[in-house]
């Protein structure tokens, strides 16, 4: 008699699992964003965007915070910031979303694909330094999902090389690396707040720095050449001859909204810290699988998702996709939420349907653990992991999933 409910068993998780509303609302915020419509303080540098700023950069350790409109074009003006263009070239993780290899492409630079730690599944430091050629100007580590990129191993070799680090932290909000927050150790971290992230405001993004002449460069490169010290309307100097600015600014709105939820980060992070512990302890006994591992310095990490890999023998022949099937109809499926508890990961960018800036020199064969891991991963997305005893229910889902995973063969 088969076991598995994909065909015809008894679920195991029955109708227990519950997951957390995305994005989070309250009814406080709601009237403050009230009295910022009435004000017709809305853009332009407003007072709550320069609060915003300030409170997000001390949080992470940073001096300067540039919002703007959303997590890619800070990429593309922090790439803008460090003199990136036309014939250099820009290292990126090959597992990362599309954005993190389009920014680069924007500013006219090419992109070269590094492999990615079969741990954390963030850039592999060694593969970086391999790619590394006369004309690399910049790197861009990612932490993603919930595995941070080994910063100490990626600045010291950055600074050999005299290359520029720029931290893709969209999926990283409050995370620390050695007591620090991440996207203050390169010379730029960039944030999203798109709608699924921990921290959210629909869209929106913002870079950390702590140097005060790149500060003024990304605002510039946002604010269609405006210093910041400048009133609307009286721009009182020029921007940089060559820098390129545009207008990607971010709004009071936003701001007010990512300031409250900010207030309540370090809580969201240590759910789900405790979360992710206490998954891996009910599951490091499973054959053949294995949770994606945090960042080695990681204190306290960060999470847009958990990566779950299902590997080694008895998996090679189940695509992701069917053991995803197989865990969703054991019951993990949120049933009286439209949010997804598990999803794909991204893939190798240079595959993905819409990074349509192929060519010949994206079709590369020197990121086998990207291959491999886009294979064998899927995520467990952040929200769902706010209530602890969720770890025990998708722990016990996988588990016979696992034990029983001659049924999908």
């Amino acid at each position: 008699m088969s076991k598995l409910a994909i065909n015809g068993g008894k679920p195991s998780a029955g109708k227990t699992f519950k997951t957390c509303p995305w994005p989070p609302v309250s009814e406080a915020t709601a009237e403050k964003i009230k009295e910022i419509y009435l004000s017709r303080e809305w853009s332009f540098n407003s007072r709550k965007e320069q609060e915003f700023e300030k409170a997000y950069a001390d949080y992470h350790g940073a001096k300067y915070g540039i919002f703007m409109a959303n997590g890619t074009v800070t990429l593309e003006c922090a790439l803008e910031a460090l003199g990136v263009g036309k014939g250099d070239e820009v290292i990126v993780p090959g597992l990362t979303w599309i954005a993190t290899a389009a920014a680069a492409n924007y500013v006219g630079a090419k992109v070269v694909f590094a492999d990615i730690d079969p741990e954390t599944a963030a850039l592999d430091p060694r593969s970086f330094e391999a790619r590394i050629t006369p004309k690399t100007k910049a790197v861009i580590p990612v932490h993603l999902y919930g595995g941070m990129a080994d910063l100490d191993k990626i600045m010291k070799i950055a600074k050999k090389h005299n290359i520029a680090v720029i931290e893709d932290c969209a999926h990283m909000q409050g995370g620390k690396w050695n007591g620090r927050g991440v996207g203050s150790w390169g010379d730029i971290g960039s944030f999203s707040f798109q709608q699924s992230k921990t921290l959210s405001s629909g869209e929106g993004g913002i870079c950390l720095t702590n140097d005060a002449q790149l500060a003024e460069r990304l605002y510039r490169a946002k604010h269609i050449g405006y210093s910041r010290y400048d009133k609307q309307g009286q721009a009182g100097t020029p921007p940089p001859q060559g820098l390129v600015c545009h207008n990607y600014r971010g709004l009071a709105i936003s701001a007010q909204i990512l300031l409250d939820q900010l207030a309540g980060l370090p809580d969201v992070i240590q759910r789900y810290n405790a979360f992710a512990d206490r998954f891996r302890e009910q599951t490091r006994d499973i054959e053949g699988f294995r949770v994606q591992a945090p960042g080695r310095l990681a204190s306290p990490q960060g999470f847009y998702a958990l990566g779950l890999i299902f590997e080694g023998p008895g998996w090679e022949k189940i695509s992701k996709e069917k053991i995803k099937i197989a865990l969703d109809a054991e019951g993990i499926i949120a049933t009286e939420s439209p949010l997804p508890v598990l999803g794909m990961n991204y893939g190798p960018v240079y595959k993905h349907l819409l990074f349509n800036m192929r060519s010949e020199e994206y079709s590369i064969n020197g990121c086998p653990v990207t291959e491999h891991i886009s294979d064998r991963m899927i995520v467990l997305l952040h929200w769902n992991m706010y209530y602890i005893e969720n770890a025990d229910i998708i722990a016990a889902a996988i588990r016979k999933v696992s034990e029983n995973r001659n049924e999908m063969e």
